[in-house]
């Protein structure tokens, strides 16, 4: 009896891997899109993936080059690679490629050359092996969208973000930190930041800060940090370690600048410490404090002051003025707070003539005189001239003066004043109250400057991207009305334009991008330029929108909303053609005053994959068409068929006068479809008027 003591071998499988069967079937299974070339760069093989991806069948592929059989952007990618292998006999570096399917989709593929070689060693084929890599490119996408966000709120919440080494050595610039400080790249790396602390709190501050890092704890902590102007600004810290594997890596903060709030409360805190007998005032001064707080404009600032001036101190009159440190002199916002006796002419009043207001600013400290006497001594005093000053005291009715100066983390901007017709006992409490209301009173007129400075730059680029002027044809009246809804500084993307063609007739549009700020504007600019290249070259309204798709899909982010409204007119006759991009449709207001809206479809935003389609629109002499944008029919309170219906109502309510002009006709839609409503969007109409014909026609 024998033992079988041999060991079993494996089964070996029946499937030949040599077998072309097999390795048509491996192709047609395999989730990657296969591509093969001979030595010429021919194809001589793919798989229904590669055709299902290229949009081109098997057939038509084998044995053509990539110029001949694909599109030319993928074309010169794929010979240019197939090139370098065959050249190089190595594989060629991965491509990245956006292909659209043949349903319109957009997919994003990457793309690896290798050679192929026979038992020889020789060069037989190029193999190209292309894998769908859309979802990650997405997850890139968003990754980087969401970085962007990060960093957009950072600055939107005024925070400067700045890095360490796990000791606490500033080793990566924070441009902002600089920028604020002035201190040079060198001077802030390792821990030169802490020689822009405040002198009293340096030696805390670093402490706390070594402190943190010995425990690796969270650092929270505030100080004073000397500015490029060399004052000083509040600022909130709070850093955090990044441990991995149980080691710090790295210390990241961030500083909150919470100065205007810190002075806020340093004036809160003595106002609560030294203002109880003064409890009316306290209560007058937070509510100048919340008015100031929804001044936009230094006129509304001025207004306030005026009314807390005659309600809270029942001073007789109140003046502003702003400093201008060009020609160092006060400019007087309203003149009739400083009656014309007191010396100064015009609305200047020069930092080196002697005045309430002047010392208050060129000392930085408040200017009490309880009675005339003591206004003489302290005018006098500062260098003021005698005998002006009798002629003032002789002619005014003034009796007691108050100068109070305007400052904003230490820096002047101008002076308050107040006035009495009876000698004005200024105790402590009421010097308090007045040093605050100052202080609040800067801060809203710093605002304000800033808002009107922003906002006068944002209304100027926003009108600089549209017409200066509408063309002037004769058989056609054309208006325009355009309301800037930025009230908050940011520009919009509204726009319109007009302009004669080569045969005589004359192109409108109206348009709406999506969105505020700059990012918005650029893109009105791109859109309204290419609008015009295409309607001079081929006119057509439904050869225009087809041409603006293919820029906008170039040109402009998928996310990115914009509507249009374009017509062709004939002048005289008032022929036309219309096509609409996702816009509302015009209006056509008859010489009787009804209005009718048009009827053609409203189509697609631009960019959209769609055949646009453009429809016969006439305005008949005597009718005026009216094209606008949401803004005029839209808004939080009303919904956009809501607004359709109520501008046909509200033509019906317009004079004939007002019918017949094109001009008056806009004023009249835009106040009436504005009235009641609060605007939050730009509005922009655009009206184009046919006279009626003339006996001499």
């Amino acid at each position: 009896m024998s033992a079988e003591t041999s060991v079993p071998r494996p089964r070996e499988s029946d499937v030949d891997i040599s077998d072309s069967a097999l390795f048509k079937g491996l192709l047609s299974e395999a989730q990657f899109a296969f591509a093969f070339f001979d030595p010429d760069g021919r194809f001589q093989r793919v798989n229904d993936l590669f055709t299902d991806v290229v949009g081109v069948p098997a057939e038509r592929l084998v044995g053509r080059t990539p110029v001949e059989a694909l599109t030319a952007d993928l074309s010169q990618v794929v010979t240019h690679a197939v090139q370098g292998v065959i050249e190089s006999d190595a594989p060629v570096t991965e491509h990245r490629v956006r292909v659209r399917t043949p349903d319109g989709e957009t997919r994003h593929w990457s793309l690896s050359f290798s050679p192929v070689h026979d038992d020889g060693g020789e060069l037989r084929a190029v193999a190209l092996v292309a894998l769908d890599v859309t979802e990650s490119r997405q997850t890139e996408e968003d990754l980087r969208r969401s970085e962007e966000r990060y960093r957009s709120l950072v600055e939107a919440q005024s925070q400067l973000v700045w890095i360490t080494s796990p000791t606490g050595t500033v080793v990566e610039d924070a441009p902002q930190w600089r920028a604020i400080t002035g201190q040079g790249l060198e001077e802030y790396l390792a821990h030169g930041w802490l020689d822009v602390v405040h002198p009293e709190e340096r030696q805390q501050t670093e402490e706390a800060w070594k402190e943190a890092l010995r425990g690796r704890t969270m650092f929270e902590w505030n100080y004073r940090v000397r500015t490029r102007a060399s004052g000083y600004r509040h600022f909130e810290v709070r850093a955090v370690p990044i441990i991995r594997h149980g080691r710090v890596v790295e210390w990241v903060g961030a500083n909150t600048d919470v100065t205007p709030q810190r002075e806020a409360e340093e004036m809160r805190g003595r106002l609560t410490d030294q203002l109880g007998a003064a409890a009316l005032r306290t209560a007058r001064l937070q509510g100048a404090t919340a008015i100031l707080a929804e001044a936009l404009t230094v006129e509304q600032v001025v207004q306030v002051i005026i009314d807390v001036g005659r309600t809270a101190l029942a001073a007789d009159r109140s003046a502003v003025a702003l400093l201008d440190t060009d020609r160092a002199a006060l400019k007087l916002i309203n003149g009739e707070g400083v009656p014309e006796a007191s010396g100064m002419a015009g609305e200047e009043i020069p930092l080196s003539h002697t005045s309430v207001m002047t010392m208050a600013v060129n000392s930085r400290r408040p200017v009490f005189a309880e009675s005339p006497e003591s206004l003489k001594a302290q005018l006098l005093e500062a260098g003021g001239d005698e005998q002006v000053l009798a002629n003032y005291l002789t002619q005014s009715d003034e009796r007691a003066w108050v100068g109070l100066p305007l400052l904003a983390a230490g820096r002047a901007l101008g002076a308050l004043r107040f006035s009495f017709t009876r000698p004005q006992k200024i105790s402590q409490e009421d010097g308090v109250f007045l040093e605050a209301l100052a202080g609040q009173c800067a801060l809203a007129v710093e605002r304000a400057t800033l808002f009107e400075r922003e906002h006068r730059t944002a209304e100027t680029l926003q009108r600089s991207l549209l017409p200066d002027r509408l063309p002037v044809v004769r058989g056609l009246e054309l208006a325009q009305r355009f309301r800037s809804g930025s009230r908050h500084v940011q520009v919009g993307g509204d726009w319109y334009d007009a302009f004669v063609l080569q045969d005589g007739r004359v192109a409108a549009v109206v348009g709406d991008v999506m969105g505020k700020g700059v990012k918005a504007a650029a893109g009105m600019g791109r859109i309204r330029n290419a609008m015009r290249a295409l309607a001079l070259t081929n006119p057509p309204p439904a050869a225009v929108l087809t041409g603006l798709d293919r820029v906008f899909d170039a040109t402009e982010e998928e996310e990115q909303v914009t509507t249009l409204a374009y017509m062709v007119v004939e002048p005289v006759t008032g022929e036309g053609t219309l096509a609409l991009a996702g816009h509302p449709p015009p209006v056509l207001v008859s010489p009787q005053g009804t209005a009718v809206l048009c009827e053609a479809q409203p189509g697609t935003p631009l960019g959209w994959p769609t055949s646009r389609r453009q429809f016969r629109f006439v305005v008949p002499p005597g009718h005026t068409a009216v094209l606008y944008s949401d803004g005029l029919v839209e808004n939080r309170k009303r919904g956009l068929d809501a607004g359709l219906a109520e501008i046909c109502s509200v033509v019906t309510e317009a004079p004939p006068e007002v019918v017949s002009s094109p001009h008056m006709l806009l004023d009249f839609l835009v106040d009436r479809m504005l009235s009641g409503y609060e605007q939050d969007d730009d509005v922009t109409a655009l009206a184009i008027h046919v006279p009626p014909a003339t006996k001499s026609d």
